[in-house]
Protein backbone atom coordinates (compact mmCIF):
# COMPACT_ATOMS: atom_id res chain seq x y z
CA UNK A 1 0.00 0.00 0.00
CA UNK A 2 1.29 3.50 -1.42
CA UNK A 3 0.89 6.31 1.40
CA UNK A 4 1.18 9.92 1.73
CA UNK A 5 3.42 10.58 4.50
CA UNK A 6 4.69 13.59 5.87
CA UNK A 7 7.77 15.22 5.00
CA UNK A 8 10.24 15.54 8.46
CA UNK A 9 9.90 19.41 8.00
CA UNK A 10 6.27 19.11 7.87
CA UNK A 11 5.72 16.71 10.72
CA UNK A 12 7.71 19.04 12.78
CA UNK A 13 5.41 21.85 12.66
CA UNK A 14 2.64 19.39 14.23
CA UNK A 15 5.14 17.89 16.59
CA UNK A 16 5.69 21.63 17.92
CA UNK A 17 2.37 22.87 18.28
CA UNK A 18 0.82 23.20 21.53
CA UNK A 19 -2.06 24.86 24.11
CA UNK A 20 -0.24 28.20 23.00
CA UNK A 21 1.92 27.83 19.69
CA UNK A 22 -0.30 27.93 17.21
CA UNK A 23 1.25 26.64 13.79
CA UNK A 24 -1.14 27.88 11.10
CA UNK A 25 0.15 31.24 8.71
CA UNK A 26 -2.74 33.34 6.97
CA UNK A 27 -3.65 36.28 5.49
CA UNK A 28 -6.18 38.56 5.10
CA UNK A 29 -6.78 39.99 1.80
CA UNK A 30 -8.90 43.34 1.30
CA UNK A 31 -11.24 43.76 -1.74
CA UNK A 32 -13.07 46.06 -3.34
CA UNK A 33 -16.77 46.41 -2.87
CA UNK A 34 -19.41 45.58 -3.13
CA UNK A 35 -19.34 41.56 -1.24
CA UNK A 36 -20.36 39.52 -3.69
CA UNK A 37 -22.91 36.82 -2.53
CA UNK A 38 -21.30 34.07 -0.64
CA UNK A 39 -22.68 31.49 -2.89
CA UNK A 40 -20.36 32.99 -5.55
CA UNK A 41 -17.30 32.40 -3.43
CA UNK A 42 -18.11 29.36 -2.42
CA UNK A 43 -18.85 28.02 -5.79
CA UNK A 44 -15.15 29.63 -6.95
CA UNK A 45 -13.49 27.87 -4.32
CA UNK A 46 -15.71 24.59 -4.29
CA UNK A 47 -14.71 24.34 -8.27
CA UNK A 48 -10.97 24.76 -7.33
CA UNK A 49 -10.74 22.33 -4.70
CA UNK A 50 -9.26 19.46 -6.99
CA UNK A 51 -6.40 21.57 -8.03
CA UNK A 52 -5.68 21.01 -4.16
CA UNK A 53 -5.79 17.63 -3.10
CA UNK A 54 -4.48 18.41 0.40
CA UNK A 55 -7.87 20.64 1.40
CA UNK A 56 -9.86 17.11 1.38
CA UNK A 57 -7.19 15.11 3.51
CA UNK A 58 -6.65 14.62 7.41
CA UNK A 59 -3.63 13.98 9.25
CA UNK A 60 -3.42 10.57 10.89
CA UNK A 61 -1.14 8.93 13.18
CA UNK A 62 0.74 6.00 12.54
CA UNK A 63 -0.33 3.51 15.43
CA UNK A 64 2.10 3.35 18.06
CA UNK A 65 4.39 6.21 16.46
CA UNK A 66 5.93 3.82 14.29
CA UNK A 67 6.03 6.38 11.68
CA UNK A 68 5.36 10.02 10.23
CA UNK A 69 1.93 10.89 10.18
CA UNK A 70 -0.19 10.95 6.77
CA UNK A 71 -2.39 12.70 4.72
CA UNK A 72 -5.52 10.26 4.40
CA UNK A 73 -9.13 11.36 3.16
CA UNK A 74 -11.28 13.09 4.78
CA UNK A 75 -14.58 10.92 4.77
CA UNK A 76 -16.60 13.76 5.44
CA UNK A 77 -15.39 17.08 3.87
CA UNK A 78 -18.22 19.80 2.99
CA UNK A 79 -16.78 23.02 1.69
CA UNK A 80 -19.29 25.23 3.48
CA UNK A 81 -17.39 24.04 7.01
CA UNK A 82 -14.39 25.53 5.77
CA UNK A 83 -15.56 28.72 3.94
CA UNK A 84 -17.32 30.70 6.88
CA UNK A 85 -19.39 34.05 6.68
CA UNK A 86 -19.37 36.42 8.44
CA UNK A 87 -19.39 40.66 9.21
CA UNK A 88 -17.95 43.66 10.98
CA UNK A 89 -19.76 45.25 14.05
CA UNK A 90 -20.15 48.93 12.88
CA UNK A 91 -18.14 51.16 12.35
CA UNK A 92 -16.76 48.65 10.49
CA UNK A 93 -13.29 50.33 10.83
CA UNK A 94 -9.77 48.84 10.97
CA UNK A 95 -10.04 48.39 14.67
CA UNK A 96 -12.97 45.80 14.27
CA UNK A 97 -11.04 44.24 11.48
CA UNK A 98 -7.84 43.80 13.14
CA UNK A 99 -10.15 42.58 16.48
CA UNK A 100 -11.37 40.18 14.20
CA UNK A 101 -8.18 38.84 12.92
CA UNK A 102 -6.75 38.51 16.04
CA UNK A 103 -9.32 36.58 17.68
CA UNK A 104 -9.64 34.12 14.33
CA UNK A 105 -6.04 33.84 14.44
CA UNK A 106 -5.81 32.72 18.26
CA UNK A 107 -8.13 29.66 17.54
CA UNK A 108 -6.11 26.60 17.08
CA UNK A 109 -7.37 24.41 13.44
CA UNK A 110 -9.43 21.54 14.58
CA UNK A 111 -7.04 18.59 13.71
CA UNK A 112 -10.34 16.31 12.77
CA UNK A 113 -10.64 18.18 9.51
CA UNK A 114 -8.83 19.03 6.66
CA UNK A 115 -6.45 21.77 8.19
CA UNK A 116 -7.62 25.10 6.53
CA UNK A 117 -10.32 27.84 7.06
CA UNK A 118 -11.34 30.73 4.66
CA UNK A 119 -13.76 33.60 6.26
CA UNK A 120 -15.59 35.65 4.34
CA UNK A 121 -15.90 38.96 6.00
CA UNK A 122 -18.34 41.92 5.01
CA UNK A 123 -18.93 45.27 6.36
CA UNK A 124 -15.37 46.76 5.78
CA UNK A 125 -15.96 50.34 5.37
CA UNK A 126 -15.26 52.17 3.13
CA UNK A 127 -17.06 49.71 0.20
CA UNK A 128 -14.73 46.52 1.35
CA UNK A 129 -14.77 43.58 2.11
CA UNK A 130 -11.97 40.72 3.06
CA UNK A 131 -11.48 37.17 3.30
CA UNK A 132 -9.42 36.55 5.67
CA UNK A 133 -7.38 32.93 5.06
CA UNK A 134 -5.79 30.27 8.24
CA UNK A 135 -3.33 27.46 6.57
CA UNK A 136 -1.54 25.16 8.87
CA UNK A 137 1.98 25.60 8.47
CA UNK A 138 2.78 21.51 8.16
CA UNK A 139 0.79 21.65 4.62
CA UNK A 140 2.65 24.83 3.16
CA UNK A 141 5.12 27.15 3.43
CA UNK A 142 5.21 31.19 2.80
CA UNK A 143 5.66 30.45 -1.21
CA UNK A 144 3.63 27.53 -1.42
CA UNK A 145 0.80 29.75 0.19
CA UNK A 146 1.27 31.94 -2.95
CA UNK A 147 0.59 28.88 -5.18
CA UNK A 148 -2.18 28.63 -3.25
CA UNK A 149 -3.51 32.04 -3.53
CA UNK A 150 -3.00 31.69 -7.01
CA UNK A 151 -4.76 28.21 -7.39
CA UNK A 152 -8.35 29.42 -5.32
CA UNK A 153 -8.58 33.06 -6.76
CA UNK A 154 -8.99 34.17 -10.06
CA UNK A 155 -6.79 35.86 -12.44
CA UNK A 156 -9.41 37.81 -14.86
CA UNK A 157 -12.43 39.77 -13.20
CA UNK A 158 -15.31 38.08 -15.83
CA UNK A 159 -14.04 34.55 -14.69
CA UNK A 160 -17.45 32.09 -14.12
CA UNK A 161 -16.95 29.43 -11.40
CA UNK A 162 -16.40 26.18 -12.29
CA UNK A 163 -18.42 23.60 -11.75
CA UNK A 164 -16.77 21.09 -8.96
CA UNK A 165 -15.33 17.83 -10.27
CA UNK A 166 -17.14 14.72 -9.05
CA UNK A 167 -15.25 13.74 -5.66
CA UNK A 168 -15.76 11.22 -3.38
CA UNK A 169 -13.66 9.70 -0.55
CA UNK A 170 -11.44 7.07 -1.24
CA UNK A 171 -11.29 4.42 1.29
CA UNK A 172 -9.53 5.26 4.76
CA UNK A 173 -6.48 3.46 5.71
CA UNK A 174 -6.68 1.42 8.79
CA UNK A 175 -4.18 1.87 11.62
CA UNK A 176 -3.20 -1.83 10.91
CA UNK A 177 -2.66 -1.33 7.80
CA UNK A 178 -0.47 2.24 8.33
CA UNK A 179 1.57 0.43 10.93
CA UNK A 180 2.56 -2.55 7.97
CA UNK A 181 3.25 0.28 5.46
CA UNK A 182 5.58 2.01 8.18
CA UNK A 183 7.29 -1.39 9.15
CA UNK A 184 8.05 -1.87 5.69
CA UNK A 185 9.60 1.76 4.99
CA UNK A 186 11.93 1.38 8.08
CA UNK A 187 13.43 -2.27 6.59
CA UNK A 188 13.87 -0.21 3.68
CA UNK A 189 15.45 2.61 4.74
CA UNK A 190 18.99 1.22 5.40
CA UNK A 191 19.19 -0.06 1.84
CA UNK A 192 17.94 3.10 0.49
CA UNK A 193 20.34 5.07 2.70
CA UNK A 194 23.34 2.47 1.24
CA UNK A 195 22.15 3.01 -2.01
CA UNK A 196 22.31 6.93 -1.65
CA UNK A 197 25.58 6.79 -0.44
CA UNK A 198 26.87 4.39 -3.58
CA UNK A 199 25.38 7.44 -5.92
CA UNK A 200 27.18 10.10 -3.64
CA UNK A 201 30.74 8.30 -3.91
CA UNK A 202 30.19 8.64 -7.89
CA UNK A 203 31.05 12.20 -7.86
CA UNK A 204 33.32 12.46 -4.72
CA UNK A 205 33.78 16.01 -5.54
CA UNK A 206 30.57 17.21 -5.83
CA UNK A 207 30.03 15.91 -2.22
CA UNK A 208 33.27 16.96 -0.55
CA UNK A 209 32.01 20.53 -1.92
CA UNK A 210 28.66 19.86 0.04
CA UNK A 211 30.02 18.34 2.56
CA UNK A 212 32.59 21.57 3.25
CA UNK A 213 29.52 24.04 2.94
CA UNK A 214 27.44 22.11 5.09
CA UNK A 215 29.90 21.79 8.05
CA UNK A 216 30.61 25.91 7.47
CA UNK A 217 26.89 26.52 8.07
CA UNK A 218 27.05 24.41 11.04
CA UNK A 219 29.83 26.49 12.21
CA UNK A 220 28.13 29.55 11.96
CA UNK A 221 24.76 28.18 13.19
CA UNK A 222 26.47 27.73 16.97
CA UNK A 223 26.73 31.54 17.26
CA UNK A 224 22.81 31.57 18.04
CA UNK A 225 22.89 31.13 21.59
CA UNK A 226 24.14 34.39 21.86
CA UNK A 227 21.14 36.63 23.39
CA UNK A 228 20.23 39.62 25.41
CA UNK A 229 17.96 38.93 27.73
CA UNK A 230 14.66 41.54 26.37
CA UNK A 231 10.68 41.79 27.02
CA UNK A 232 10.47 40.08 23.60
CA UNK A 233 10.79 36.92 24.91
CA UNK A 234 8.76 35.27 27.54
CA UNK A 235 5.81 32.92 27.99
CA UNK A 236 2.93 33.84 25.98
CA UNK A 237 -0.82 33.05 25.91
CA UNK A 238 -2.97 31.33 23.06
CA UNK A 239 -4.43 34.99 22.13
CA UNK A 240 -3.00 37.22 19.24
CA UNK A 241 -3.10 40.89 18.56
CA UNK A 242 -2.49 41.73 14.44
CA UNK A 243 -1.98 44.69 12.74
CA UNK A 244 -0.52 45.86 9.31
CA UNK A 245 0.93 48.53 7.38
CA UNK A 246 1.82 49.24 3.45
CA UNK A 247 4.20 50.64 0.96
CA UNK A 248 4.50 49.47 -2.66
CA UNK A 249 7.46 48.17 -4.85
CA UNK A 250 8.03 51.56 -6.59
CA UNK A 251 8.98 52.92 -2.95
CA UNK A 252 11.77 49.94 -2.00
CA UNK A 253 13.20 50.15 -5.57
CA UNK A 254 13.45 54.06 -5.31
CA UNK A 255 15.32 53.06 -1.68
CA UNK A 256 17.76 50.55 -3.27
CA UNK A 257 18.29 53.03 -6.16
CA UNK A 258 19.57 55.41 -3.71
CA UNK A 259 21.38 53.44 -0.46
CA UNK A 260 21.86 50.18 -2.27
CA UNK A 261 20.93 46.78 -0.61
CA UNK A 262 18.36 43.87 -1.40
CA UNK A 263 14.60 44.43 -1.54
CA UNK A 264 14.81 42.33 1.52
CA UNK A 265 17.27 44.34 3.21
CA UNK A 266 15.18 47.56 2.96
CA UNK A 267 12.39 45.64 4.21
CA UNK A 268 14.26 44.41 7.53
CA UNK A 269 16.24 47.91 8.04
CA UNK A 270 12.06 48.73 8.72
CA UNK A 271 11.45 46.84 10.64
CA UNK A 272 14.91 46.87 13.14
CA UNK A 273 13.55 50.76 12.96
CA UNK A 274 10.59 49.35 14.35
CA UNK A 275 12.15 47.05 17.06
CA UNK A 276 13.91 50.21 18.14
CA UNK A 277 11.37 52.45 18.47
CA UNK A 278 9.54 49.46 20.40
CA UNK A 279 12.33 49.03 23.08
CA UNK A 280 12.89 52.36 23.83
CA UNK A 281 9.43 53.36 24.36
CA UNK A 282 9.81 50.32 26.62
CA UNK A 283 12.57 51.92 28.51
CA UNK A 284 14.99 48.86 27.80
CA UNK A 285 18.28 49.25 26.13
CA UNK A 286 19.00 49.53 22.58
CA UNK A 287 22.48 48.64 23.16
CA UNK A 288 22.35 44.80 21.76
CA UNK A 289 21.20 44.05 18.79
CA UNK A 290 17.47 41.83 18.30
CA UNK A 291 18.35 38.38 17.44
CA UNK A 292 15.80 37.37 14.32
CA UNK A 293 15.02 33.63 13.08
CA UNK A 294 14.69 34.46 9.13
CA UNK A 295 13.26 31.89 6.80
CA UNK A 296 14.61 30.76 4.21
CA UNK A 297 13.08 29.09 1.37
CA UNK A 298 15.51 26.55 -0.70
CA UNK A 299 12.66 26.34 -3.56
CA UNK A 300 14.10 26.63 -6.85
CA UNK A 301 15.01 30.13 -8.22
CA UNK A 302 13.74 31.85 -11.39
CA UNK A 303 16.04 34.65 -13.06
CA UNK A 304 15.99 37.44 -10.68
CA UNK A 305 16.25 35.04 -7.73
CA UNK A 306 13.30 34.62 -5.99
CA UNK A 307 12.09 31.58 -4.59
CA UNK A 308 9.35 30.08 -7.14
CA UNK A 309 6.65 26.79 -6.18
CA UNK A 310 6.95 23.78 -7.67
CA UNK A 311 3.41 23.19 -7.86
CA UNK A 312 3.45 20.49 -4.61
CA UNK A 313 2.54 22.90 -2.09
CA UNK A 314 4.94 21.53 0.53
CA UNK A 315 7.63 22.69 2.55
CA UNK A 316 10.76 23.86 1.54
CA UNK A 317 11.65 26.03 3.77
CA UNK A 318 14.80 26.69 6.17
CA UNK A 319 16.76 29.69 8.34
CA UNK A 320 19.74 31.90 8.95
CA UNK A 321 19.83 33.78 12.48
CA UNK A 322 20.38 37.35 11.81
CA UNK A 323 20.83 40.66 14.58
CA UNK A 324 18.74 43.50 13.70
CA UNK A 325 21.47 46.78 14.41
CA UNK A 326 18.77 48.40 16.76
CA UNK A 327 21.44 49.96 18.39
CA UNK A 328 22.08 52.25 15.09
CA UNK A 329 19.98 55.21 14.64
CA UNK A 330 21.41 56.70 11.59
CA UNK A 331 18.83 54.42 9.36
CA UNK A 332 21.69 54.43 6.65
CA UNK A 333 24.35 53.07 8.47
CA UNK A 334 21.21 50.68 10.00
CA UNK A 335 20.99 49.48 5.84
CA UNK A 336 24.32 49.02 5.66
CA UNK A 337 25.21 47.13 8.24
CA UNK A 338 22.04 44.81 7.60
CA UNK A 339 23.01 44.60 3.83
CA UNK A 340 26.56 43.25 4.86
CA UNK A 341 25.47 40.99 7.53
CA UNK A 342 22.90 39.34 5.38
CA UNK A 343 25.82 39.03 2.27
CA UNK A 344 28.03 37.36 5.32
CA UNK A 345 24.80 35.28 5.80
CA UNK A 346 24.42 33.74 2.20
CA UNK A 347 28.48 32.75 2.64
CA UNK A 348 28.11 30.83 5.80
CA UNK A 349 25.35 28.95 4.00
CA UNK A 350 23.65 28.13 7.37
CA UNK A 351 20.49 27.82 5.77
CA UNK A 352 22.07 25.00 3.56
CA UNK A 353 23.12 23.16 6.99
CA UNK A 354 19.67 23.75 8.60
CA UNK A 355 17.93 21.89 5.39
CA UNK A 356 20.49 18.71 5.42
CA UNK A 357 20.02 18.47 9.07
CA UNK A 358 16.33 18.60 8.55
CA UNK A 359 16.31 16.06 5.24
CA UNK A 360 18.50 13.80 8.08
CA UNK A 361 15.70 13.76 10.20
CA UNK A 362 13.69 11.74 7.60
CA UNK A 363 15.58 8.53 8.88
CA UNK A 364 15.22 8.80 12.81
CA UNK A 365 12.41 7.54 14.49
CA UNK A 366 9.02 9.29 14.38
CA UNK A 367 9.34 9.29 18.96
CA UNK A 368 12.31 10.82 18.57
CA UNK A 369 11.76 13.49 15.55
CA UNK A 370 8.91 14.43 17.65
CA UNK A 371 11.20 15.34 20.94
CA UNK A 372 13.87 16.88 18.41
CA UNK A 373 11.32 19.32 16.98
CA UNK A 374 10.02 20.38 20.25
CA UNK A 375 13.89 20.72 21.64
CA UNK A 376 14.25 22.43 18.20
CA UNK A 377 11.47 25.00 19.37
CA UNK A 378 13.15 25.51 22.77
CA UNK A 379 16.28 26.70 20.91
CA UNK A 380 13.57 29.28 19.43
CA UNK A 381 13.79 31.28 23.20
CA UNK A 382 17.59 32.06 21.65
CA UNK A 383 16.18 34.45 19.21
CA UNK A 384 14.14 36.82 19.84
CA UNK A 385 11.49 37.36 16.96
CA UNK A 386 10.81 35.87 13.71
CA UNK A 387 11.13 38.11 10.57
CA UNK A 388 9.57 36.40 6.94
CA UNK A 389 9.25 37.99 3.63
CA UNK A 390 7.82 36.30 1.25
CA UNK A 391 7.34 37.67 -2.59
CA UNK A 392 3.38 37.02 -3.99
CA UNK A 393 1.51 36.61 -7.66
CA UNK A 394 2.99 40.28 -9.67
CA UNK A 395 -0.07 40.10 -10.92
CA UNK A 396 -4.13 41.44 -10.84
CA UNK A 397 -6.31 38.55 -8.67
CA UNK A 398 -10.26 38.43 -8.07
CA UNK A 399 -12.70 36.95 -6.22
CA UNK A 400 -16.41 36.88 -7.11
CA UNK A 401 -15.43 39.53 -9.80
CA UNK A 402 -13.75 41.81 -7.49
CA UNK A 403 -10.49 42.98 -7.66
CA UNK A 404 -8.14 41.84 -4.49
CA UNK A 405 -6.85 45.25 -3.87
CA UNK A 406 -3.83 44.04 -0.93
CA UNK A 407 -2.83 41.15 1.19
CA UNK A 408 -1.38 41.40 4.47
CA UNK A 409 0.50 38.44 5.97
CA UNK A 410 0.13 36.54 9.25
CA UNK A 411 2.91 34.74 10.88
CA UNK A 412 2.85 32.58 13.53
CA UNK A 413 4.72 32.49 17.20
CA UNK A 414 7.48 29.96 18.15
CA UNK A 415 7.64 29.55 21.72
CA UNK A 416 8.31 31.82 24.09
CA UNK A 417 8.70 34.79 20.92
CA UNK A 418 5.94 37.61 21.84
CA UNK A 419 6.39 39.43 18.30
CA UNK A 420 6.67 38.11 14.96
CA UNK A 421 6.48 39.96 11.52
CA UNK A 422 5.49 38.60 7.80
CA UNK A 423 5.94 41.32 4.94
CA UNK A 424 4.26 39.77 1.68
CA UNK A 425 4.76 41.52 -2.10
CA UNK A 426 1.53 41.41 -4.08
CA UNK A 427 0.68 43.34 -7.59
CA UNK A 428 2.93 46.05 -7.20
CA UNK A 429 2.40 46.50 -3.18
CA UNK A 430 4.51 45.28 -0.33
CA UNK A 431 2.36 44.72 3.31
CA UNK A 432 4.25 43.99 6.78
CA UNK A 433 1.71 41.71 9.35
CA UNK A 434 2.58 42.17 12.88
CA UNK A 435 1.67 39.02 15.11
CA UNK A 436 1.81 39.73 18.92
CA UNK A 437 0.92 37.78 22.03
CA UNK A 438 -2.15 39.11 23.41
CA UNK A 439 -1.07 39.50 27.00
CA UNK A 440 2.12 40.99 26.59
CA UNK A 441 2.28 43.33 23.22
CA UNK A 442 -0.52 45.69 24.05
CA UNK A 443 2.09 48.40 22.97
CA UNK A 444 2.58 46.23 19.57
CA UNK A 445 1.33 49.12 17.62
CA UNK A 446 4.63 51.60 18.22
CA UNK A 447 6.45 48.29 15.96
CA UNK A 448 4.29 49.17 13.48
CA UNK A 449 4.26 52.72 13.39
CA UNK A 450 8.19 52.75 13.37
CA UNK A 451 8.33 50.35 10.37
CA UNK A 452 6.49 52.88 8.78
CA UNK A 453 8.84 55.66 10.15
CA UNK A 454 11.70 53.59 9.13
CA UNK A 455 10.76 53.19 5.57
CA UNK A 456 9.52 57.03 5.10
CA UNK A 457 13.55 57.97 6.73
CA UNK A 458 15.17 55.38 4.03
CA UNK A 459 12.83 56.89 1.61
CA UNK A 460 13.81 60.90 2.47
CA UNK A 461 17.78 59.51 2.44
CA UNK A 462 17.52 58.03 -0.68
CA UNK A 463 16.48 61.35 -2.01
CA UNK A 464 18.95 63.53 -0.06
CA UNK A 465 16.46 65.01 2.18
CA UNK A 466 17.74 65.34 5.39
CA UNK A 467 15.95 62.87 8.40
CA UNK A 468 15.08 63.40 11.70
CA UNK A 469 16.81 59.85 12.63
CA UNK A 470 14.91 57.42 15.68
CA UNK A 471 13.42 57.19 19.07
CA UNK A 472 16.40 58.63 21.46
CA UNK A 473 17.33 55.30 23.09
CA UNK A 474 17.06 55.45 27.22
CA UNK A 475 20.47 56.34 29.19
CA UNK A 476 22.94 54.04 28.81
CA UNK A 477 22.60 52.24 25.66
CA UNK A 478 23.51 53.52 22.39
CA UNK A 479 23.42 57.28 21.65
CA UNK A 480 20.71 58.42 19.23
CA UNK A 481 19.50 61.78 17.47
CA UNK A 482 16.46 63.83 19.06
CA UNK A 483 13.33 62.21 17.90
CA UNK A 484 10.37 59.81 18.38
CA UNK A 485 8.87 57.52 16.41
CA UNK A 486 6.15 59.75 15.67
CA UNK A 487 9.10 63.05 14.20
CA UNK A 488 8.66 64.52 11.19
CA UNK A 489 10.53 61.51 9.53
CA UNK A 490 7.24 59.84 9.16
CA UNK A 491 6.55 62.16 6.67
CA UNK A 492 8.76 62.28 3.83
CA UNK A 493 7.18 62.28 0.54
CA UNK A 494 7.16 60.11 -2.35
CA UNK A 495 8.16 61.42 -5.78
CA UNK A 496 5.44 61.42 -8.45
CA UNK A 497 3.92 58.06 -9.04
CA UNK A 498 4.74 56.47 -5.38
CA UNK A 499 2.93 56.47 -2.51
CA UNK A 500 4.84 55.58 1.11
CA UNK A 501 3.19 54.08 4.14
CA UNK A 502 2.38 57.43 5.58
CA UNK A 503 0.29 58.37 2.27
CA UNK A 504 -0.89 55.17 2.12
CA UNK A 505 -2.33 55.70 5.59
CA UNK A 506 -3.65 58.86 5.56
CA UNK A 507 -0.84 60.39 7.15
CA UNK A 508 2.63 60.03 9.17
CA UNK A 509 2.40 57.37 12.08
CA UNK A 510 -0.78 56.09 11.38
CA UNK A 511 -1.24 52.12 11.37
CA UNK A 512 -4.59 51.10 11.27
CA UNK A 513 -6.52 52.82 7.82
CA UNK A 514 -3.93 51.37 5.74
CA UNK A 515 -6.19 47.67 5.83
CA UNK A 516 -9.47 49.63 4.63
CA UNK A 517 -8.11 52.38 2.62
CA UNK A 518 -7.95 52.03 -1.04
CA UNK A 519 -4.40 50.74 -1.84
CA UNK A 520 -2.04 52.86 -3.30
CA UNK A 521 -1.51 53.34 -7.27
CA UNK A 522 2.59 51.71 -8.11
CA UNK A 523 4.21 53.84 -10.51
CA UNK A 524 4.43 52.21 -14.11
CA UNK A 525 6.83 49.57 -14.16
CA UNK A 526 7.03 48.95 -10.50
CA UNK A 527 4.57 45.19 -10.69
CA UNK A 528 7.26 42.42 -10.77
CA UNK A 529 10.36 44.38 -10.31
CA UNK A 530 12.19 43.90 -6.92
Amino acid sequence: MTVDRMSPLDASFLHIEDDVTHMHIGSVSVFEGPPPPYEDVLAMIAGKLDRVPRYRQVVRSVPFDLGRPVWVPAPHFRVEYHLRHTALPRPGGEDELRALVGRLMGQQLDRRKPLWEIWMVEGLQPDRWALISKVHHCMVDGVSGTDLLSLLLDDRADARPQPPAAWSPPPVPSGLSLAVAALSERMLSPFEQARAVRAALRGPRRVAAQLAGVLEGLGSTRAIVRSSASSLNGPIGPHRRWAGAVTDVATVRRIRAGLGGTFNDVLLAAVTRGFRDLLVARGEPVDHPVRTLVPVSVRARDARGRAVGDGTLANRVSAVFADLPVDEADPVRRLQRISSQMTGLKDSRQAVAAEVLTSAAGFTPPSVLALAARLAARAQRQVQTVTTNVPGPQSTLYAGGRRMLLSYPFVPLGAGLRLGVAMFSYDGTVTFGVTADYDTGGDFETLVRGIESGMAELLAAAQGAPTAGSAEAPSGSAEAPSGSADSPSGSAGAPSGGTPLAAAHGGPGTARSGLSAARPRPAAGARGGR
